[in-house]
């Protein structure tokens, strides 16, 4: 519910954008008379992931992009309802030169004519125009439906696909699942056979946050995520009658214990510290957490056997297997930033070397230190793990100066192999949750028959003219 009045406002919110001036392409300018803005190289920008980890590290961050660029930086870093607050700050009249935003808000703000086309600056840019450093098929997922590209990517994205506990499967001498059967047994394997072999039944097979990502096993039955158009109409594949199998094998394990029974309340962090801690034998989660549980795990225990590996999901009825990719999070410049010139700068910085590094390692001599070449990562540095908005760069000559970290490579070939990005109603936000989750939920859990569940997030997406 709270999700849902989010997006109301979300899309009021845009309207008042485009009555408040910030499309209107007049420089604001904020020098106080003293200089022109494009001799001070300042920037002002919005960011939700990269940075510090608390504002005392995003001052860090900011004056580290000053040492490496020049360019003075001021990060507004909200907290939380990072969406919502973008967009009241800006139709507020707040002035940004830079702005962070995952491809669903752009599209909202490209329909309002608020954002700078920048296809031929990044045509002409000898960073940006090297597919090297951002692939063809990167530019081709955020191009928007006018033919323009209105954003750059911040990362490499990542998917999501089931992590397992390797070791637990090499201990119970079990193969990769490749159906739902095989799943099936995996998963009870992990609940009924003291897998990590304290002599008591307490761990699960498999744990999931709701319905966040149920994807690898639709892949079973050859369906995949959001909205599609089949002959012309828009339909949601997880609401139709070839979803009801995979509902109720979901219900199988729910009712036979191997799912962990609080999945509906379960937050993705919960799904991870129950993987890490040893309760339960597989999760579905993005491919970069494979090489941090790993890493996590190895900082905590040098000794112990976890072993985090991602593998793909269940094949299909035509012998594919279909994953989810994330949604391109991505720089955007306002019509009105004050600095346009120097906000490209910025973004086509962050996808060099030094901006690569800033975002993956952090800080130097904060985050990590170099000597003779050779990288050591801070006690801070390795509590951030990594992370700072930009752990794995699109460029793929891209080598992290520790080298990958274990499991992470395997899994990204998985995701590029298999992953796509789904497409979605504008009013997806809103519906995601309160009507596919819940009735997800209810079809798990029992509370509602499979079969019902689906005719009932149908007809609940119809009213909501998310499908014809």
């Amino acid at each position: 519910m709270k999700k849902t009045v989010a997006f109301a406002a979300l899309t009021a919110l845009v309207s008042a954008l485009s009555l408040s001036g910030c499309g209107n392409g007049q420089p604001a300018g904020n020098n106080n008379g003293s200089a022109p803005a494009a001799q001070q190289k300042t920037l002002r920008i919005l960011t939700n992931v990269v940075g510090g980890k608390t504002p005392q590290e995003d001052a860090l961050f900011a004056k580290e992009i000053q040492r490496l660029t020049g360019i003075q930086v001021e990060l507004v870093h909200p907290p939380t309802d990072y969406d919502q607050k973008l967009l009241a700050a800006m139709s507020s009249g707040e002035k940004f030169d830079v702005i962070y935003c995952t491809k669903p808000t752009l599209d909202l703000l490209v329909s309002q004519g608020v954002l700078t086309p920048l296809t031929n600056q990044i045509k002409n840019s000898k960073v940006l125009s090297d597919t090297k450093v951002v692939p063809q098929d990167e530019w081709d997922e955020i191009r928007s439906a006018d033919g323009q590209i209105y954003g750059v990517p911040v990362k490499y994205e990542g998917g999501l696909l089931p992590i397992v506990r390797q070791d637990w499967m090499q201990k119970l001498h079990l193969s990769q699942p490749k159906t739902l059967d095989d799943f099936y047994k995996v998963l009870k394997a992990f609940k009924d056979d003291d897998p990590d072999g304290d002599g008591k039944a307490d761990t699960y097979g498999l744990t999931l946050s709701s319905a966040y990502d149920i994807q690898p096993f639709m892949s079973a039955v050859g369906l995949q995520y959001g909205v599609q158009e089949v002959n012309g109409k828009k339909v949601v594949p997880y609401a139709t009658d070839a979803a009801v199998p995979v509902y109720e094998w979901l219900h199988k394990l729910y009712q036979e214990g191997i799912l962990d029974p609080k999945f509906v309340t379960n937050s993705t962090a919960d799904e991870r510290n129950e993987f890490l801690s040893g309760r339960v034998g597989m999760f579905v989660y993005w491919d970069a957490w494979v090489g941090m549980l790993n890493n996590l795990q190895k900082q905590n225990n040098p000794n112990s056997t976890f072993d985090a590996e991602g593998i793909p999901g269940a094949v299909g009825p035509d012998g594919k297997i279909m994953l989810r990719r994330g949604d391109p999070s991505l720089w955007a410049i306002p019509k009105n930033a004050p600095h346009p010139d120097v906000a490209f700068q910025f973004l086509e910085w962050w996808n060099t070397k030094p901006g690569e590094i800033l975002g993956s390692l952090g800080i130097e001599g904060y985050d990590y230190t170099v000597k003779d070449g050779t990288y050591t990562l801070t006690d801070t540095g390795k509590q951030h793990n990594m992370d700072h908005g930009d752990p794995n760069p699109t460029d793929t000559t891209w080598k992290n100066p520790f080298g990958s970290l274990p499991g992470y490579d395997n899994a990204k070939s998985i995701i590029l192999q298999y992953g796509t990005v789904p497409k979605y109603s504008t009013n997806w936000t809103e519906v995601e949750k309160s009507i596919v989750w819940h009735y997800i939920d209810e079809a798990i859990t029992g509370h509602m028959s499979a079969q019902d569940a689906v005719h009932k997030m149908h007809d609940e997406l119809q009213a909501k003219h998310v499908i014809d």
